[in-house]
């Protein structure tokens, strides 16, 4: 079997290569279980998993979560549980439908549950993982807490305050945002501090950056900052960054390229992102292109998909990038992802 790790290793510190590695993350091969991963596995698949490199214990909320069932899905209900009040969101399915925070008020009851947060390094995720893993992959270390493994203002963004409300609430300078997104950002730091001390090398924000909601204004008022003082804690511990960006980021793509981030996670050319990988590889000439295939490439000719994949790694100069399955597994995976693993070894 191919070593696959050790093709990652040589991709990330630089050394060309005629094929790049392609794999998947680890969510789908635990969530979507009638794909034959074993399969795919023995024709030269790898596997990127994630592990969290800390705890956080929580001494000012309670969690309660339940479950039910909803128009034939399962729904998930959860409330944060303070002294000073409570905040509640829910899932149907995989798919969030209310977010915690939708008042001043929440904003307010979310400080109170970040009080006296303590953060605890903790490698023994990472090395499970490593270890299950062998020669089969590489394991990112990555930092979930109440938000999924963002910055504090994706974290607001996304997965506590919605768009919607999120893009009034920073358009209107809502004081109570502004106050806990200082906090969080300390917090954040602390993460980062603690997350360094594990063995893992590359580390990952989750930031599904939404740049055309942000605004290029904010991203540099906001988010540039914080990035900064987070790879100055990383490159001092010898840690490297990465970002998942999978959407559009040509707007900003100058403002990536002053940044350290090692790698651009995630990357997919139009129409999901905006960019093709030869303007990646020119903007980020030394960034790591992890590159999601787009889903409707597995939909096309053999023809034009092989077309695509060897375009993109000539397009990529053959250096610093792989292949991912990291946004959805294709509907037709057994026939495809086969020929994706049979035009890389052809290379």
């Amino acid at each position: 079997m191919t070593n696959i790790r050790k093709r990652f290793e040589r991709a990330l510190a630089g050394e060309k290569f005629e094929r790049p590695v392609y794999a998947v993350y680890d969510w789908f091969v635990k969530n979507r279980p009638a794909v034959d991963w074993s399969a795919l596995f023995r024709l030269g698949l790898g596997q990127i998993n994630h592990a969290n490199l800390v705890r956080h214990e929580h001494p000012n909320f309670e969690l309660v979560k339940t479950e039910s069932e909803q128009a034939g899905q399962v729904r998930r209900d959860v409330r944060l549980i303070t002294d000073k009040g409570e905040l509640h969101e829910w899932y149907l399915g995989e798919w969030k439908q209310e977010h915690f925070i939708k008042t001043a008020e929440d904003y307010r009851i979310m400080m109170r549950a970040l009080e006296g947060v303590r953060i605890i390094a903790d490698d023994k995720p990472f090395m499970e993982s490593e270890s299950m893993l062998g020669d089969q992959g590489i394991t990112i270390g990555q930092i979930q807490g109440l938000g999924s493994g963002r910055t504090p203002l994706m974290v607001l963004q996304i997965d506590w305050v919605g768009l919607e409300q999120f893009s009034g609430d920073l358009a209107y300078a809502q004081p109570e945002m502004f106050e806990l997104l200082e906090i969080m950002n300390e917090i954040k730091l602390e993460e980062i501090r603690q997350a360094v001390k594990t063995p893992a090398t590359q580390i990952k924000l989750w930031e599904n950056l939404s740049i055309e909601t942000l605004g290029p204004p904010n991203y540099r008022r906001h988010l540039v900052p914080l990035y900064k003082q987070i790879i100055e804690i990383m490159s001092s511990a010898g840690k490297r960054l990465q970002v998942h960006y999978d959407g559009q980021s040509k707007i900003i793509s100058q403002d990536i390229a002053a940044l350290d981030f090692d790698g651009i996670d995630s990357f997919t050319e139009p129409p999901e992102g905006d960019m093709s990988t030869r303007e990646a590889r020119a903007a980020w000439p030394d960034k790591f292109i992890w590159q999601n295939i787009n889903l409707n490439w597995y939909e096309m000719s053999s023809e034009k998909l092989k077309y695509n994949l060897l375009r993109v790694i000539n397009e990529a100069k053959h250096k610093r990038h792989c292949l991912m399955i990291s946004e959805e597994v294709p509907q037709n995976w057994e026939k495809t992802v086969a020929f994706v693993l049979e035009v890389l070894d052809g290379i």
